[in-house]
């Protein structure tokens, strides 16, 4: 009998757990937007997001969560404060290898040439006589931020095959800008002789290419890619993923989820002002999509 008395009262108190879940789920929708750009400029991206997915959801309000950097994202997703947020691989990588049950990553970008990748890539000023990857020895080279796949993690792990040494070895200083967007314009400064940033890699290097941090730069009249030259380029990396909160309610993920499938169609001017560039449109993905990102963190950073 008292067996029978637990056992109920377990399945009550899970039946009262999931519920009071359903319903914070239902009250406030949480985005996170990772760092390195300004902040005006993010949320101002997000805004038709913002003003979309009440309706969508079934939820009071939406509320955007702008952190100073990558880890500020991170960490809110670690602790199930933040619902969705559109990640580097590389940060995701960091999420799994903390806490594999943390969040899903459910969907991704598809290039304007169907490629589902984009490219890490080194910029210096033209003006600086540094014209190839060679001329940067023993000069000063720029990360975006410790936990970008190609401002950092691809860089450190791949430079290594083309400059026959360790990053360390090679340029007399290294160091941080603060996100992407803060390390072009350290670039454009001075501060360093080139840095790593990313791009889609289609369409021309005079433009921005078609989509990446250097396209958003130059659409908000940030940069002008004439001052600037090409170094290197790395190997194809996966494109980041967009992640929700795995204990986030099941049928508000599938809302969310087909939301976001039929952005590019329902609302191409939404979808291009939150994926930042010309991009074909989403596609599913799964944890074994990022797995040699996983891998490459661990062995490089560890977690």
């Amino acid at each position: 009998m008292l067996k029978k008395a637990l056992l109920g009262a377990i399945t009550i108190g899970a039946m009262l757990a999931g519920s009071m879940a359903r319903a914070e789920n239902l009250e406030t929708f949480r985005i996170g937007i990772i760092g390195g750009e300004n902040e005006a400029d993010r949320l101002r991206n997000y805004q038709c997001v913002v003003d979309q997915l009440p309706k969508v959801l079934g939820v009071k309000d939406v509320k955007l969560f702008p952190a100073t950097d990558y880890d500020g994202v991170i960490q809110g997703l670690l602790g199930g404060t933040l619902d969705y947020a559109e990640l580097g691989a590389s940060g995701f990588a960091k999420i799994y290898l903390t806490n594999p049950k943390a969040v899903e990553p459910i969907l991704t970008t598809i290039q304007t040439d169907g490629a589902t990748g984009y490219y890490s890539i080194m910029v210096a000023r033209k003006d600086s006589g540094i014209k190839t990857l060679a001329d940067m020895k023993g000069k000063k080279l720029g990360f975006a931020d410790p936990d970008s796949t190609s401002g950092y993690l691809i860089p450190v792990t791949s430079l290594p095959k083309d400059i026959k040494t360790s990053v360390k070895d090679y340029f007399s200083e290294t160091g941080f800008g603060g996100g992407h967007e803060n390390l072009v314009l350290a670039v454009k400064d001075g501060k360093f002789d080139a840095g790593t940033t990313f791009g889609s890699g289609v369409g021309t290097f005079d433009e921005g290419y078609t989509s990446g941090n250097l396209r958003k730069m130059v659409d908000k009249g940030l940069i002008d890619m004439k001052d600037f030259v090409e170094l290197w380029k790395s190997p194809l990396i996966p494109n980041g993923p967009i992640v929700v909160r795995t204990s986030l309610d099941n049928d508000m993920k599938a809302k969310f989820k087909d939301y976001m499938m039929n952005l590019p169609k329902t609302d191409p001017a939404c979808f291009a002002s939150t994926m930042g560039g010309d991009f074909k449109g989403y596609t599913e993905v799964n944890t074994e999509f990022y797995q040699p990102i996983i891998d490459a963190r661990k062995a490089q950073i560890g977690g």
